[in-house]
């Protein structure tokens, strides 16, 4: 991934935080306007940008496109989101995501597995 890139995708608030919360786990586009407080549109339009660029992937499960950061990262980008983890701790929105987040029932890293996909359905207070 192109360095250039990466920082293009850094330099938006939303992206930013969407970055954060999938460094902690894969979430549906609904738990991240949850967390947010954005509409779908916009979080989507975020996500279709980051995708393009490498720095997101996206799963289908059922009705759910569920998001997760890239399995295989480049060095670049790889360096730049533990910046970022390391720098977020003296942003206080960051801290709120986080505190919003764990108040949700999500289990959409289970629902990317197969075992799981064809078993379960999610935990959530999602409303997809």
């Amino acid at each position: 991934m192109k360095l250039l890139a990466i920082y293009r995708c850094l330099c938006d608030e939303t992206r930013l935080r969407i970055l954060h919360l999938l460094s902690v786990k894969p979430l549906c586009v609904c738990h991240l306007q949850e967390v947010l407080g954005e509409p779908q549109v916009k979080i989507s339009k975020h996500l279709a940008y980051l995708k393009v660029q490498g720095m997101v992937e996206g799963r289908r499960y059922q009705n759910w496109m569920i998001y997760s950061l890239p399995q295989k990262r480049s060095l670049e980008l790889d360096t730049n989101l533990r910046c970022l983890q390391d720098c977020v701790s003296t942003e206080p929105v960051f801290k709120k995501d986080l505190r919003h987040l764990t108040k949700l029932k999500t289990d959409c890293d289970g629902l990317t597995t197969k075992s799981k996909a064809t078993s379960s359905s999610p935990t959530s207070d999602c409303a997809c």
